[in-house]
Parts: C-alpha cells; structure tokens; sequence
C-alpha cells in the first residue's frame, strides 16, 4: 500500500491530464454543435467530424465550425 502512494509519475499525471481535457474539449464541441443552427447539412457534417476524429475534429470545430454558424436575431 506503501509503494502505491509513494510513487507518483509526473509523465502518468500529464497523459491523464491531456485525456481529460480533450474529453471536456470533445464534449463541449458537441453541446455547442447540437444548440446552434447550421446552413443545410453543416451541423451533421460537424457532429460526424467531431464524433469520429475527436481532437482534431474538435479543434477544426474551434477554428472553422463556430464561424459557419447562423446568427440567431
């Protein structure tokens, strides 16, 4: 039991750390895909991009997906 909590690896902390943040990341892209509206086929096309390309298509959504959204008056 010892030896459990005494030995702590900063690499294992950090990989657990990226994991998580890329899952509230990836979860986040959803919520905000699934709430704004989206010209013709766009938001199906983000929901599987993100889906099926997690960080990346998360990212992409960031960069490219948010500026494609409807303005809501």
């Amino acid at each position: 039991m010892d030896k459990i909590i005494n030995d702590f690896s900063i690499g294992l902390f950090i990989w657990q750390l990226i994991i998580l943040l890329s899952i509230g990341l990836w979860i986040y892209c959803l919520i905000d895909i699934l709430r704004n509206r989206f010209e013709n086929n766009h938001k199906l096309i983000w929901i599987l991009v993100v889906i099926f390309i997690p960080l990346i298509g998360s990212i992409f959504y960031l960069f490219i997906g948010k500026k494609k959204r409807l303005k809501l008056d």
